[in-house]
């Protein structure tokens, strides 16, 4: 069977990635098949990789028909008289183990990344890091964020190394609104995982906790933050060669110092109210202030790196925009916006494998020197030749004659 000629790598290659050996392992050693007749954790993950790949919008009822096709079955080896219902898929989404999915999401993370070269791996120590709320469908949920409006959100905090999606958390609880509370949680899960990590965080202007600040450094977690403009600090030494100005294309370094931040201290009252009293934080911080000379605009930089230069502070932070296209590419391609399911359960399954998912087509697309739409579109058309060639080999024909090469 042919695949685009000027391919470097096809999908059955990238397929070769999924570790088979784990599947098989975690189904054997973990409770993902405990009261399972038909839809096992293996079939689970290869039906919705499947639907992720061939089907611009997802629903339990196009998963029942997918499963229930002889083209599916055909690809993956199974019986003509296995056959569901979508209320068994939605009940076993809402039930099945969910770390069987992150396990797998995890170890194949790992085995991509130690494909990066050393180059790529100083490249991609920078971590970039945000949220993304969906609200559709969500007035449904069992658990969520509530609004006013009294819709329920789910928020996805994402980690980005440039290449793929480095770890992401689901968050439903109330605290979760504000990323003070969400994007730390996410970073320090990460870096529980990765010891010894040199990643550099890079975050935008969610976060502005100073305790937040000193809690990173103190565990020596490198962030580079987006400040709020004209907060308060103590400037303790300028790192400003007073002679000379710092300046690229449209840009000059306003500031460049190391500076103590302030914090509200939460104080109970007479009264027993809460206020805040303004109180110093001791850690030493980095703060960067850079000028856009045509659009007369100031951009604020937090940091607990003092080695990098005023330059490559403000350029790490401009890398930051890789990960806003990569929230654009799962929610036009990989359709996070939508929710096949309503359970908190069923929505981590589903996230572990849209991050499969984009893991594959990510690789797929940069061997291949793709654009998003295309590496999808084709990655799809692929999958229906395999199906075709199995068919034609299952009738007693010649793949060969209909494919090529």
């Amino acid at each position: 069977m042919s695949v685009f000629k000027d391919h470097k790598i096809s999908l059955k290659q990238v397929l070769e990635f999924i570790p088979e050996a784990l599947l098989t392992h975690l189904s054997a050693t973990s409770k993902v098949d405990h009261y399972s007749k038909v839809l096992h954790g293996k079939k689970m993950f290869y039906l919705l990789l499947f639907c992720i790949f061939d089907n611009e919008k997802l629903s339990q009822r196009t998963l029942e028909d997918t499963f229930n096709s002889s083209g599916f079955k055909a690809l993956f080896g199974l019986g003509e008289e296995e056959k569901v219902r979508r209320s068994s898929i939605s009940e076993r989404l809402s039930k099945i183990d969910s770390n069987y999915f992150k396990e797998i999401y995890e170890q194949m993370y790992g085995r991509f990344s130690e494909l990066y070269s050393k180059t790529e791996i100083e490249k991609y120590n920078l971590i970039r890091v945000d949220s993304t709320i969906v609200a559709d469908t969500c007035a449904k949920l069992k658990e969520g964020i509530d609004q006013k409006s009294g819709k329920k959100l789910v928020k996805f905090s994402f980690s980005f190394d440039g290449i793929l999606p480095s770890g992401v958390e689901v968050f439903t609880g109330q605290k979760y609104s504000s990323e003070e509370a969400a994007l730390p949680e996410a970073i320090l899960k990460q870096v529980k995982k990765e010891e010894h990590h040199e990643n550099i965080y890079v975050i935008d202007r969610g976060l502005q906790s100073t305790r937040v600040m000193k809690d990173f450094d103190e565990k020596s977690v490198k962030f580079i933050i987006r400040s709020k403009e004209n907060r308060k600090f103590e400037e303790i030494e300028s790192f400003l060669d007073g002679k000379k100005s710092q300046k690229w294309d449209d840009w000059e370094v306003m500031k460049d110092s190391k500076v103590k931040l302030y914090t509200g201290k939460p104080v109970l009252n007479k009264r027993g109210n809460i206020h805040h009293r303004e109180e110093k934080v001791e850690t030493c911080f980095r703060l960067v202030v850079i000028k856009n000379e045509k659009k007369d605009k100031e951009f604020w930089f937090l940091t607990n790196e003092f080695e990098l230069s005023a330059k490559e502070i403000a350029d790490y932070y401009r890398k930051r925009w890789d990960i806003e296209v990569f929230f654009r590419f799962l929610k036009q391609e990989l359709n996070l916006s939508h929710l096949v399911s309503m359970n908190k359960n069923g929505i981590e399954v589903m996230i572990y494998m849209t991050m499969i998912a984009s893991m594959l087509l990510l690789i797929y697309k940069k061997v291949n020197d793709l654009g998003y739409k295309t590496a999808k579109r084709r990655i799809a058309m692929e999958i229906r030749d395999m199906i075709t060639a199995i068919l034609i080999i299952f009738a007693g024909g010649n793949p060969d004659k209909v494919f090529k090469t």
